[in-house]
């Protein structure tokens, strides 16, 4: 990597902020920031798949796999570096309670700390599968179950029953219920948020329409949020964040409802990019960078633009931003 000025050193140390644990961060109102945590790296044995690797992350698989191409999921070389992407723009919605962003298959909740401060905490879901979406909606927490039995709605039993798969009209708490140990009800009827008692789907789209959790992180969530939290489900594929002046850029790849692909991000990204560009014609934006995310959509805050305040600004930006170097990811390390 070339060697960084001050300003670059400042941009590789600014991802992370006052961390509570691991997924669980202060948003302090003097840091200029839309951006939380931080990027780490492990090595894969060739006995691993990137699955176990984002169960024993908790990571998301959609986010593991989105943000190391060049590994093969199934059959990665021994030793293989793997990114693990805790670095993360928050969603453009409303700073409360939960927010969902499907696209990105992670939840964001938004509360305040002993102290008063203001924070929030980032988990990986599994959501609705194509045919089965999650709804995109504002709703509310109606409900809190500790172990919760699991009644199947006749469409889901018929459908199990199809593959030869008959299941009971209750299926009690305990190692076999796939809603896992903790539940949270929403005030849009037959949809919840919860566990599950299989750590290897979260990160994909393999629900009816529900939100499903790690089993560490949902007894978590379960014990921060109490009835009554609004809860925003939202579907951004892409989402642009500052950091102080520096401007970044996180794009995923669009889902896939009722067997079509989402309209691409490209389209969407340029407007937003240009309008905010509009409203302050100082920031400088690589355009060449932002076709190059928006085509990778690694799902990984990548840096594009930044709003110069003295001529050592805009010398990083010649530097550092405006090239198209080939070891361009390195500044999320």
């Amino acid at each position: 990597m070339n060697t960084f000025s001050a300003s670059g050193l400042l941009l590789l140390t600014l991802f992370s902020l006052p961390c509570l644990a691991q997924n669980q961060f202060v948003l302090s109102p003097e840091t200029n920031t839309d951006l939380v945590g931080s990027n780490s790296r492990t090595y894969i044995s060739r006995e691993e798949t990137l699955i176990d690797v984002a169960a024993r992350y908790r990571v998301g698989y959609n986010m593991i796999r989105s943000a190391n191409p060049g590994i093969d999921p199934w059959l990665p070389d021994d030793g293989s570096k793997v990114l693990l992407p805790f670095n993360v723009i928050l969603p453009d919605a409303p700073r409360a309670g939960m927010v969902i962003n499907t696209a990105e298959m992670r939840l964001f909740f938004y509360s305040k700390d002993e102290q008063g401060k203001e924070t929030v905490a980032v988990y990986p879901i599994s959501v609705g599968r194509r045919d089965w979406a999650t709804p995109l909606t504002e709703t509310r927490v109606t409900l809190r179950v500790e172990h919760p039995p699991w009644y199947p709605p006749e469409s889901i039993r018929e459908e199990h029953a199809s593959r030869g798969d008959f299941l009971p009209r209750i299926v009690p708490a305990g190692p076999d219920n796939p809603l896992g140990d903790y539940l949270l009800g929403l005030a849009i009827p037959s949809y919840f948020i919860h566990g599950t008692n299989k750590r290897f789907g979260i990160g994909m789209q393999v629900t009816h329409g529900c939100i499903r959790m790690y089993p560490e992180h949902i007894e978590e969530l379960y014990n921060l949020v109490p009835i009554n939290t609004p809860v925003t489900i939202v579907n951004q594929p892409y989402k642009i964040g500052w950091q102080g002046k520096m401007l970044f850029l996180e794009v995923h790849q669009p889902l896939e409802l009722d067997g079509v692909v989402q309209e691409g991000n490209r389209s969407g990204v340029i407007k937003k990019l240009t309008s905010m560009q509009q409203a302050l014609p100082e920031i400088l934006i690589n355009w060449g960078r932002v076709d190059m995310i928006v085509a990778q959509a690694t799902g990984i805050p990548v840096l594009v633009g930044i709003e110069p305040h003295s001529l050592t600004d805009f010398e990083f930006y010649q530097n550092h931003i405006q090239p198209d170097h080939s070891d361009w990811l390195d500044i999320i390390e």
